[in-house]
């Protein structure tokens, strides 16, 4: 019997502790963003627009004095309608010292996974940029795409972060 609590033990041991993640909607795909990442979920509300940035950025907007840029996600990867009412929501990350928010159709669920309950991304098959994947896991009967956020916003591609702030971090 101890056998088999420390096969177990040692899985798990193998295997680590779970890491948190949120997910959410774009278009009819799951995502999910490690929930470390999420400062607040909130309502999507008008924005200052910058003028000559790319279309998938949408503004920014004043949230109790920092000002944080918007980006649609919808929009960047070009995966359902970017439609904006009182259900458009917005999550607003902290990466690397800054804030940002991406609009997403919808937010579902915090689920946990293990190492092994992960897999590697694909090298086609799905519209989210394989560069800023981790993999992909089963949850309730359904693929749910693990994006890597950080790399996606700290990219030079949407350029929201400062290069210094990423020389930091490496």
């Amino acid at each position: 019997m101890s056998g088999q609590k420390d096969q177990a033990a040692g899985k798990a041991d193998n295997d680590g502790p779970a890491s948190e993640f949120l997910t959410f909607v774009l278009g009819d795909e799951h995502y999910a963003i490690d929930i470390m990442a999420v400062k607040e979920i909130r309502g999507y509300e008008s924005v200052t627009k910058i003028a000559k940035a790319p279309a998938y950025i949408k503004g920014v907007i004043n949230l109790r004095g920092d000002i944080v840029p918007i980006v649609d996600l919808r929009i960047k990867f070009d995966v359902g309608e970017a439609t904006y009412n009182e259900f458009t929501i917005v999550i607003v990350l902290q990466i690397n010292e800054r804030m940002v928010g991406i609009v997403v159709d919808s937010v579902s669920d915090v689920i946990a996974l293990t190492a092994s309950q992960r897999r590697p991304p694909p090298e086609f098959g799905v519209a989210f940029d394989s560069r800023f994947l981790m993999g992909l896991a089963k949850v309730s009967g359904r693929m749910v795409i693990l994006v890597n956020i950080e790399a996606l916003v700290t990219s030079s591609e949407l350029g929201l972060v400062d290069a210094a702030l990423k020389k930091m971090e490496s």
